[in-house]
């Protein structure tokens, strides 16, 4: 009986990721330079990268009472520079066949630059 269920449940979990549905995603494949990635996913993990890099900066530098506007530049700069090496150096990925280097560097940039600017 458990096993005619189990069945079932594999089968229905094939079907939903056959029509698209419902897409697993490992968190192994986070580090895996080996692992394929559509525009989609790798658009959305880079997105909350950055999100996550704002909310810390944005605590951090609010803590420590930071002025003046190249603490906007410098929290761009370490977006970037971490987005850029996450995408070239980690996934080794040809960013030619996401759009290029503005299409994946741009991705969450203005939803973080927000989110930073709160919380400073």
């Amino acid at each position: 009986m458990k096993e005619a269920k189990s069945v079932k449940l594999n089968s229905q979990q094939h079907q939903q990721h056959e029509n698209g549905h419902f897409s697993p995603f490992k968190f192994a494949k986070l580090l895996d330079p080996e692992a394929s990635w559509d525009k989609d996913q790798l658009g959305d993990v880079l997105h909350w990268i950055r999100q996550v890099v704002a909310l810390f900066c944005g605590l951090l530098w609010g803590a420590i009472p930071v002025v003046g506007g190249i603490w906007i530049f410098i929290f761009l700069a370490i977006s970037t520079g971490i987005i850029y090496g996450y995408y070239a150096m980690i996934l080794k990925i040809n960013e030619e066949e996401f759009g290029g280097h503005a299409a994946l560097l741009q991705e969450g940039l203005f939803a973080s630059m927000t989110l930073f600017l709160v919380l400073v």
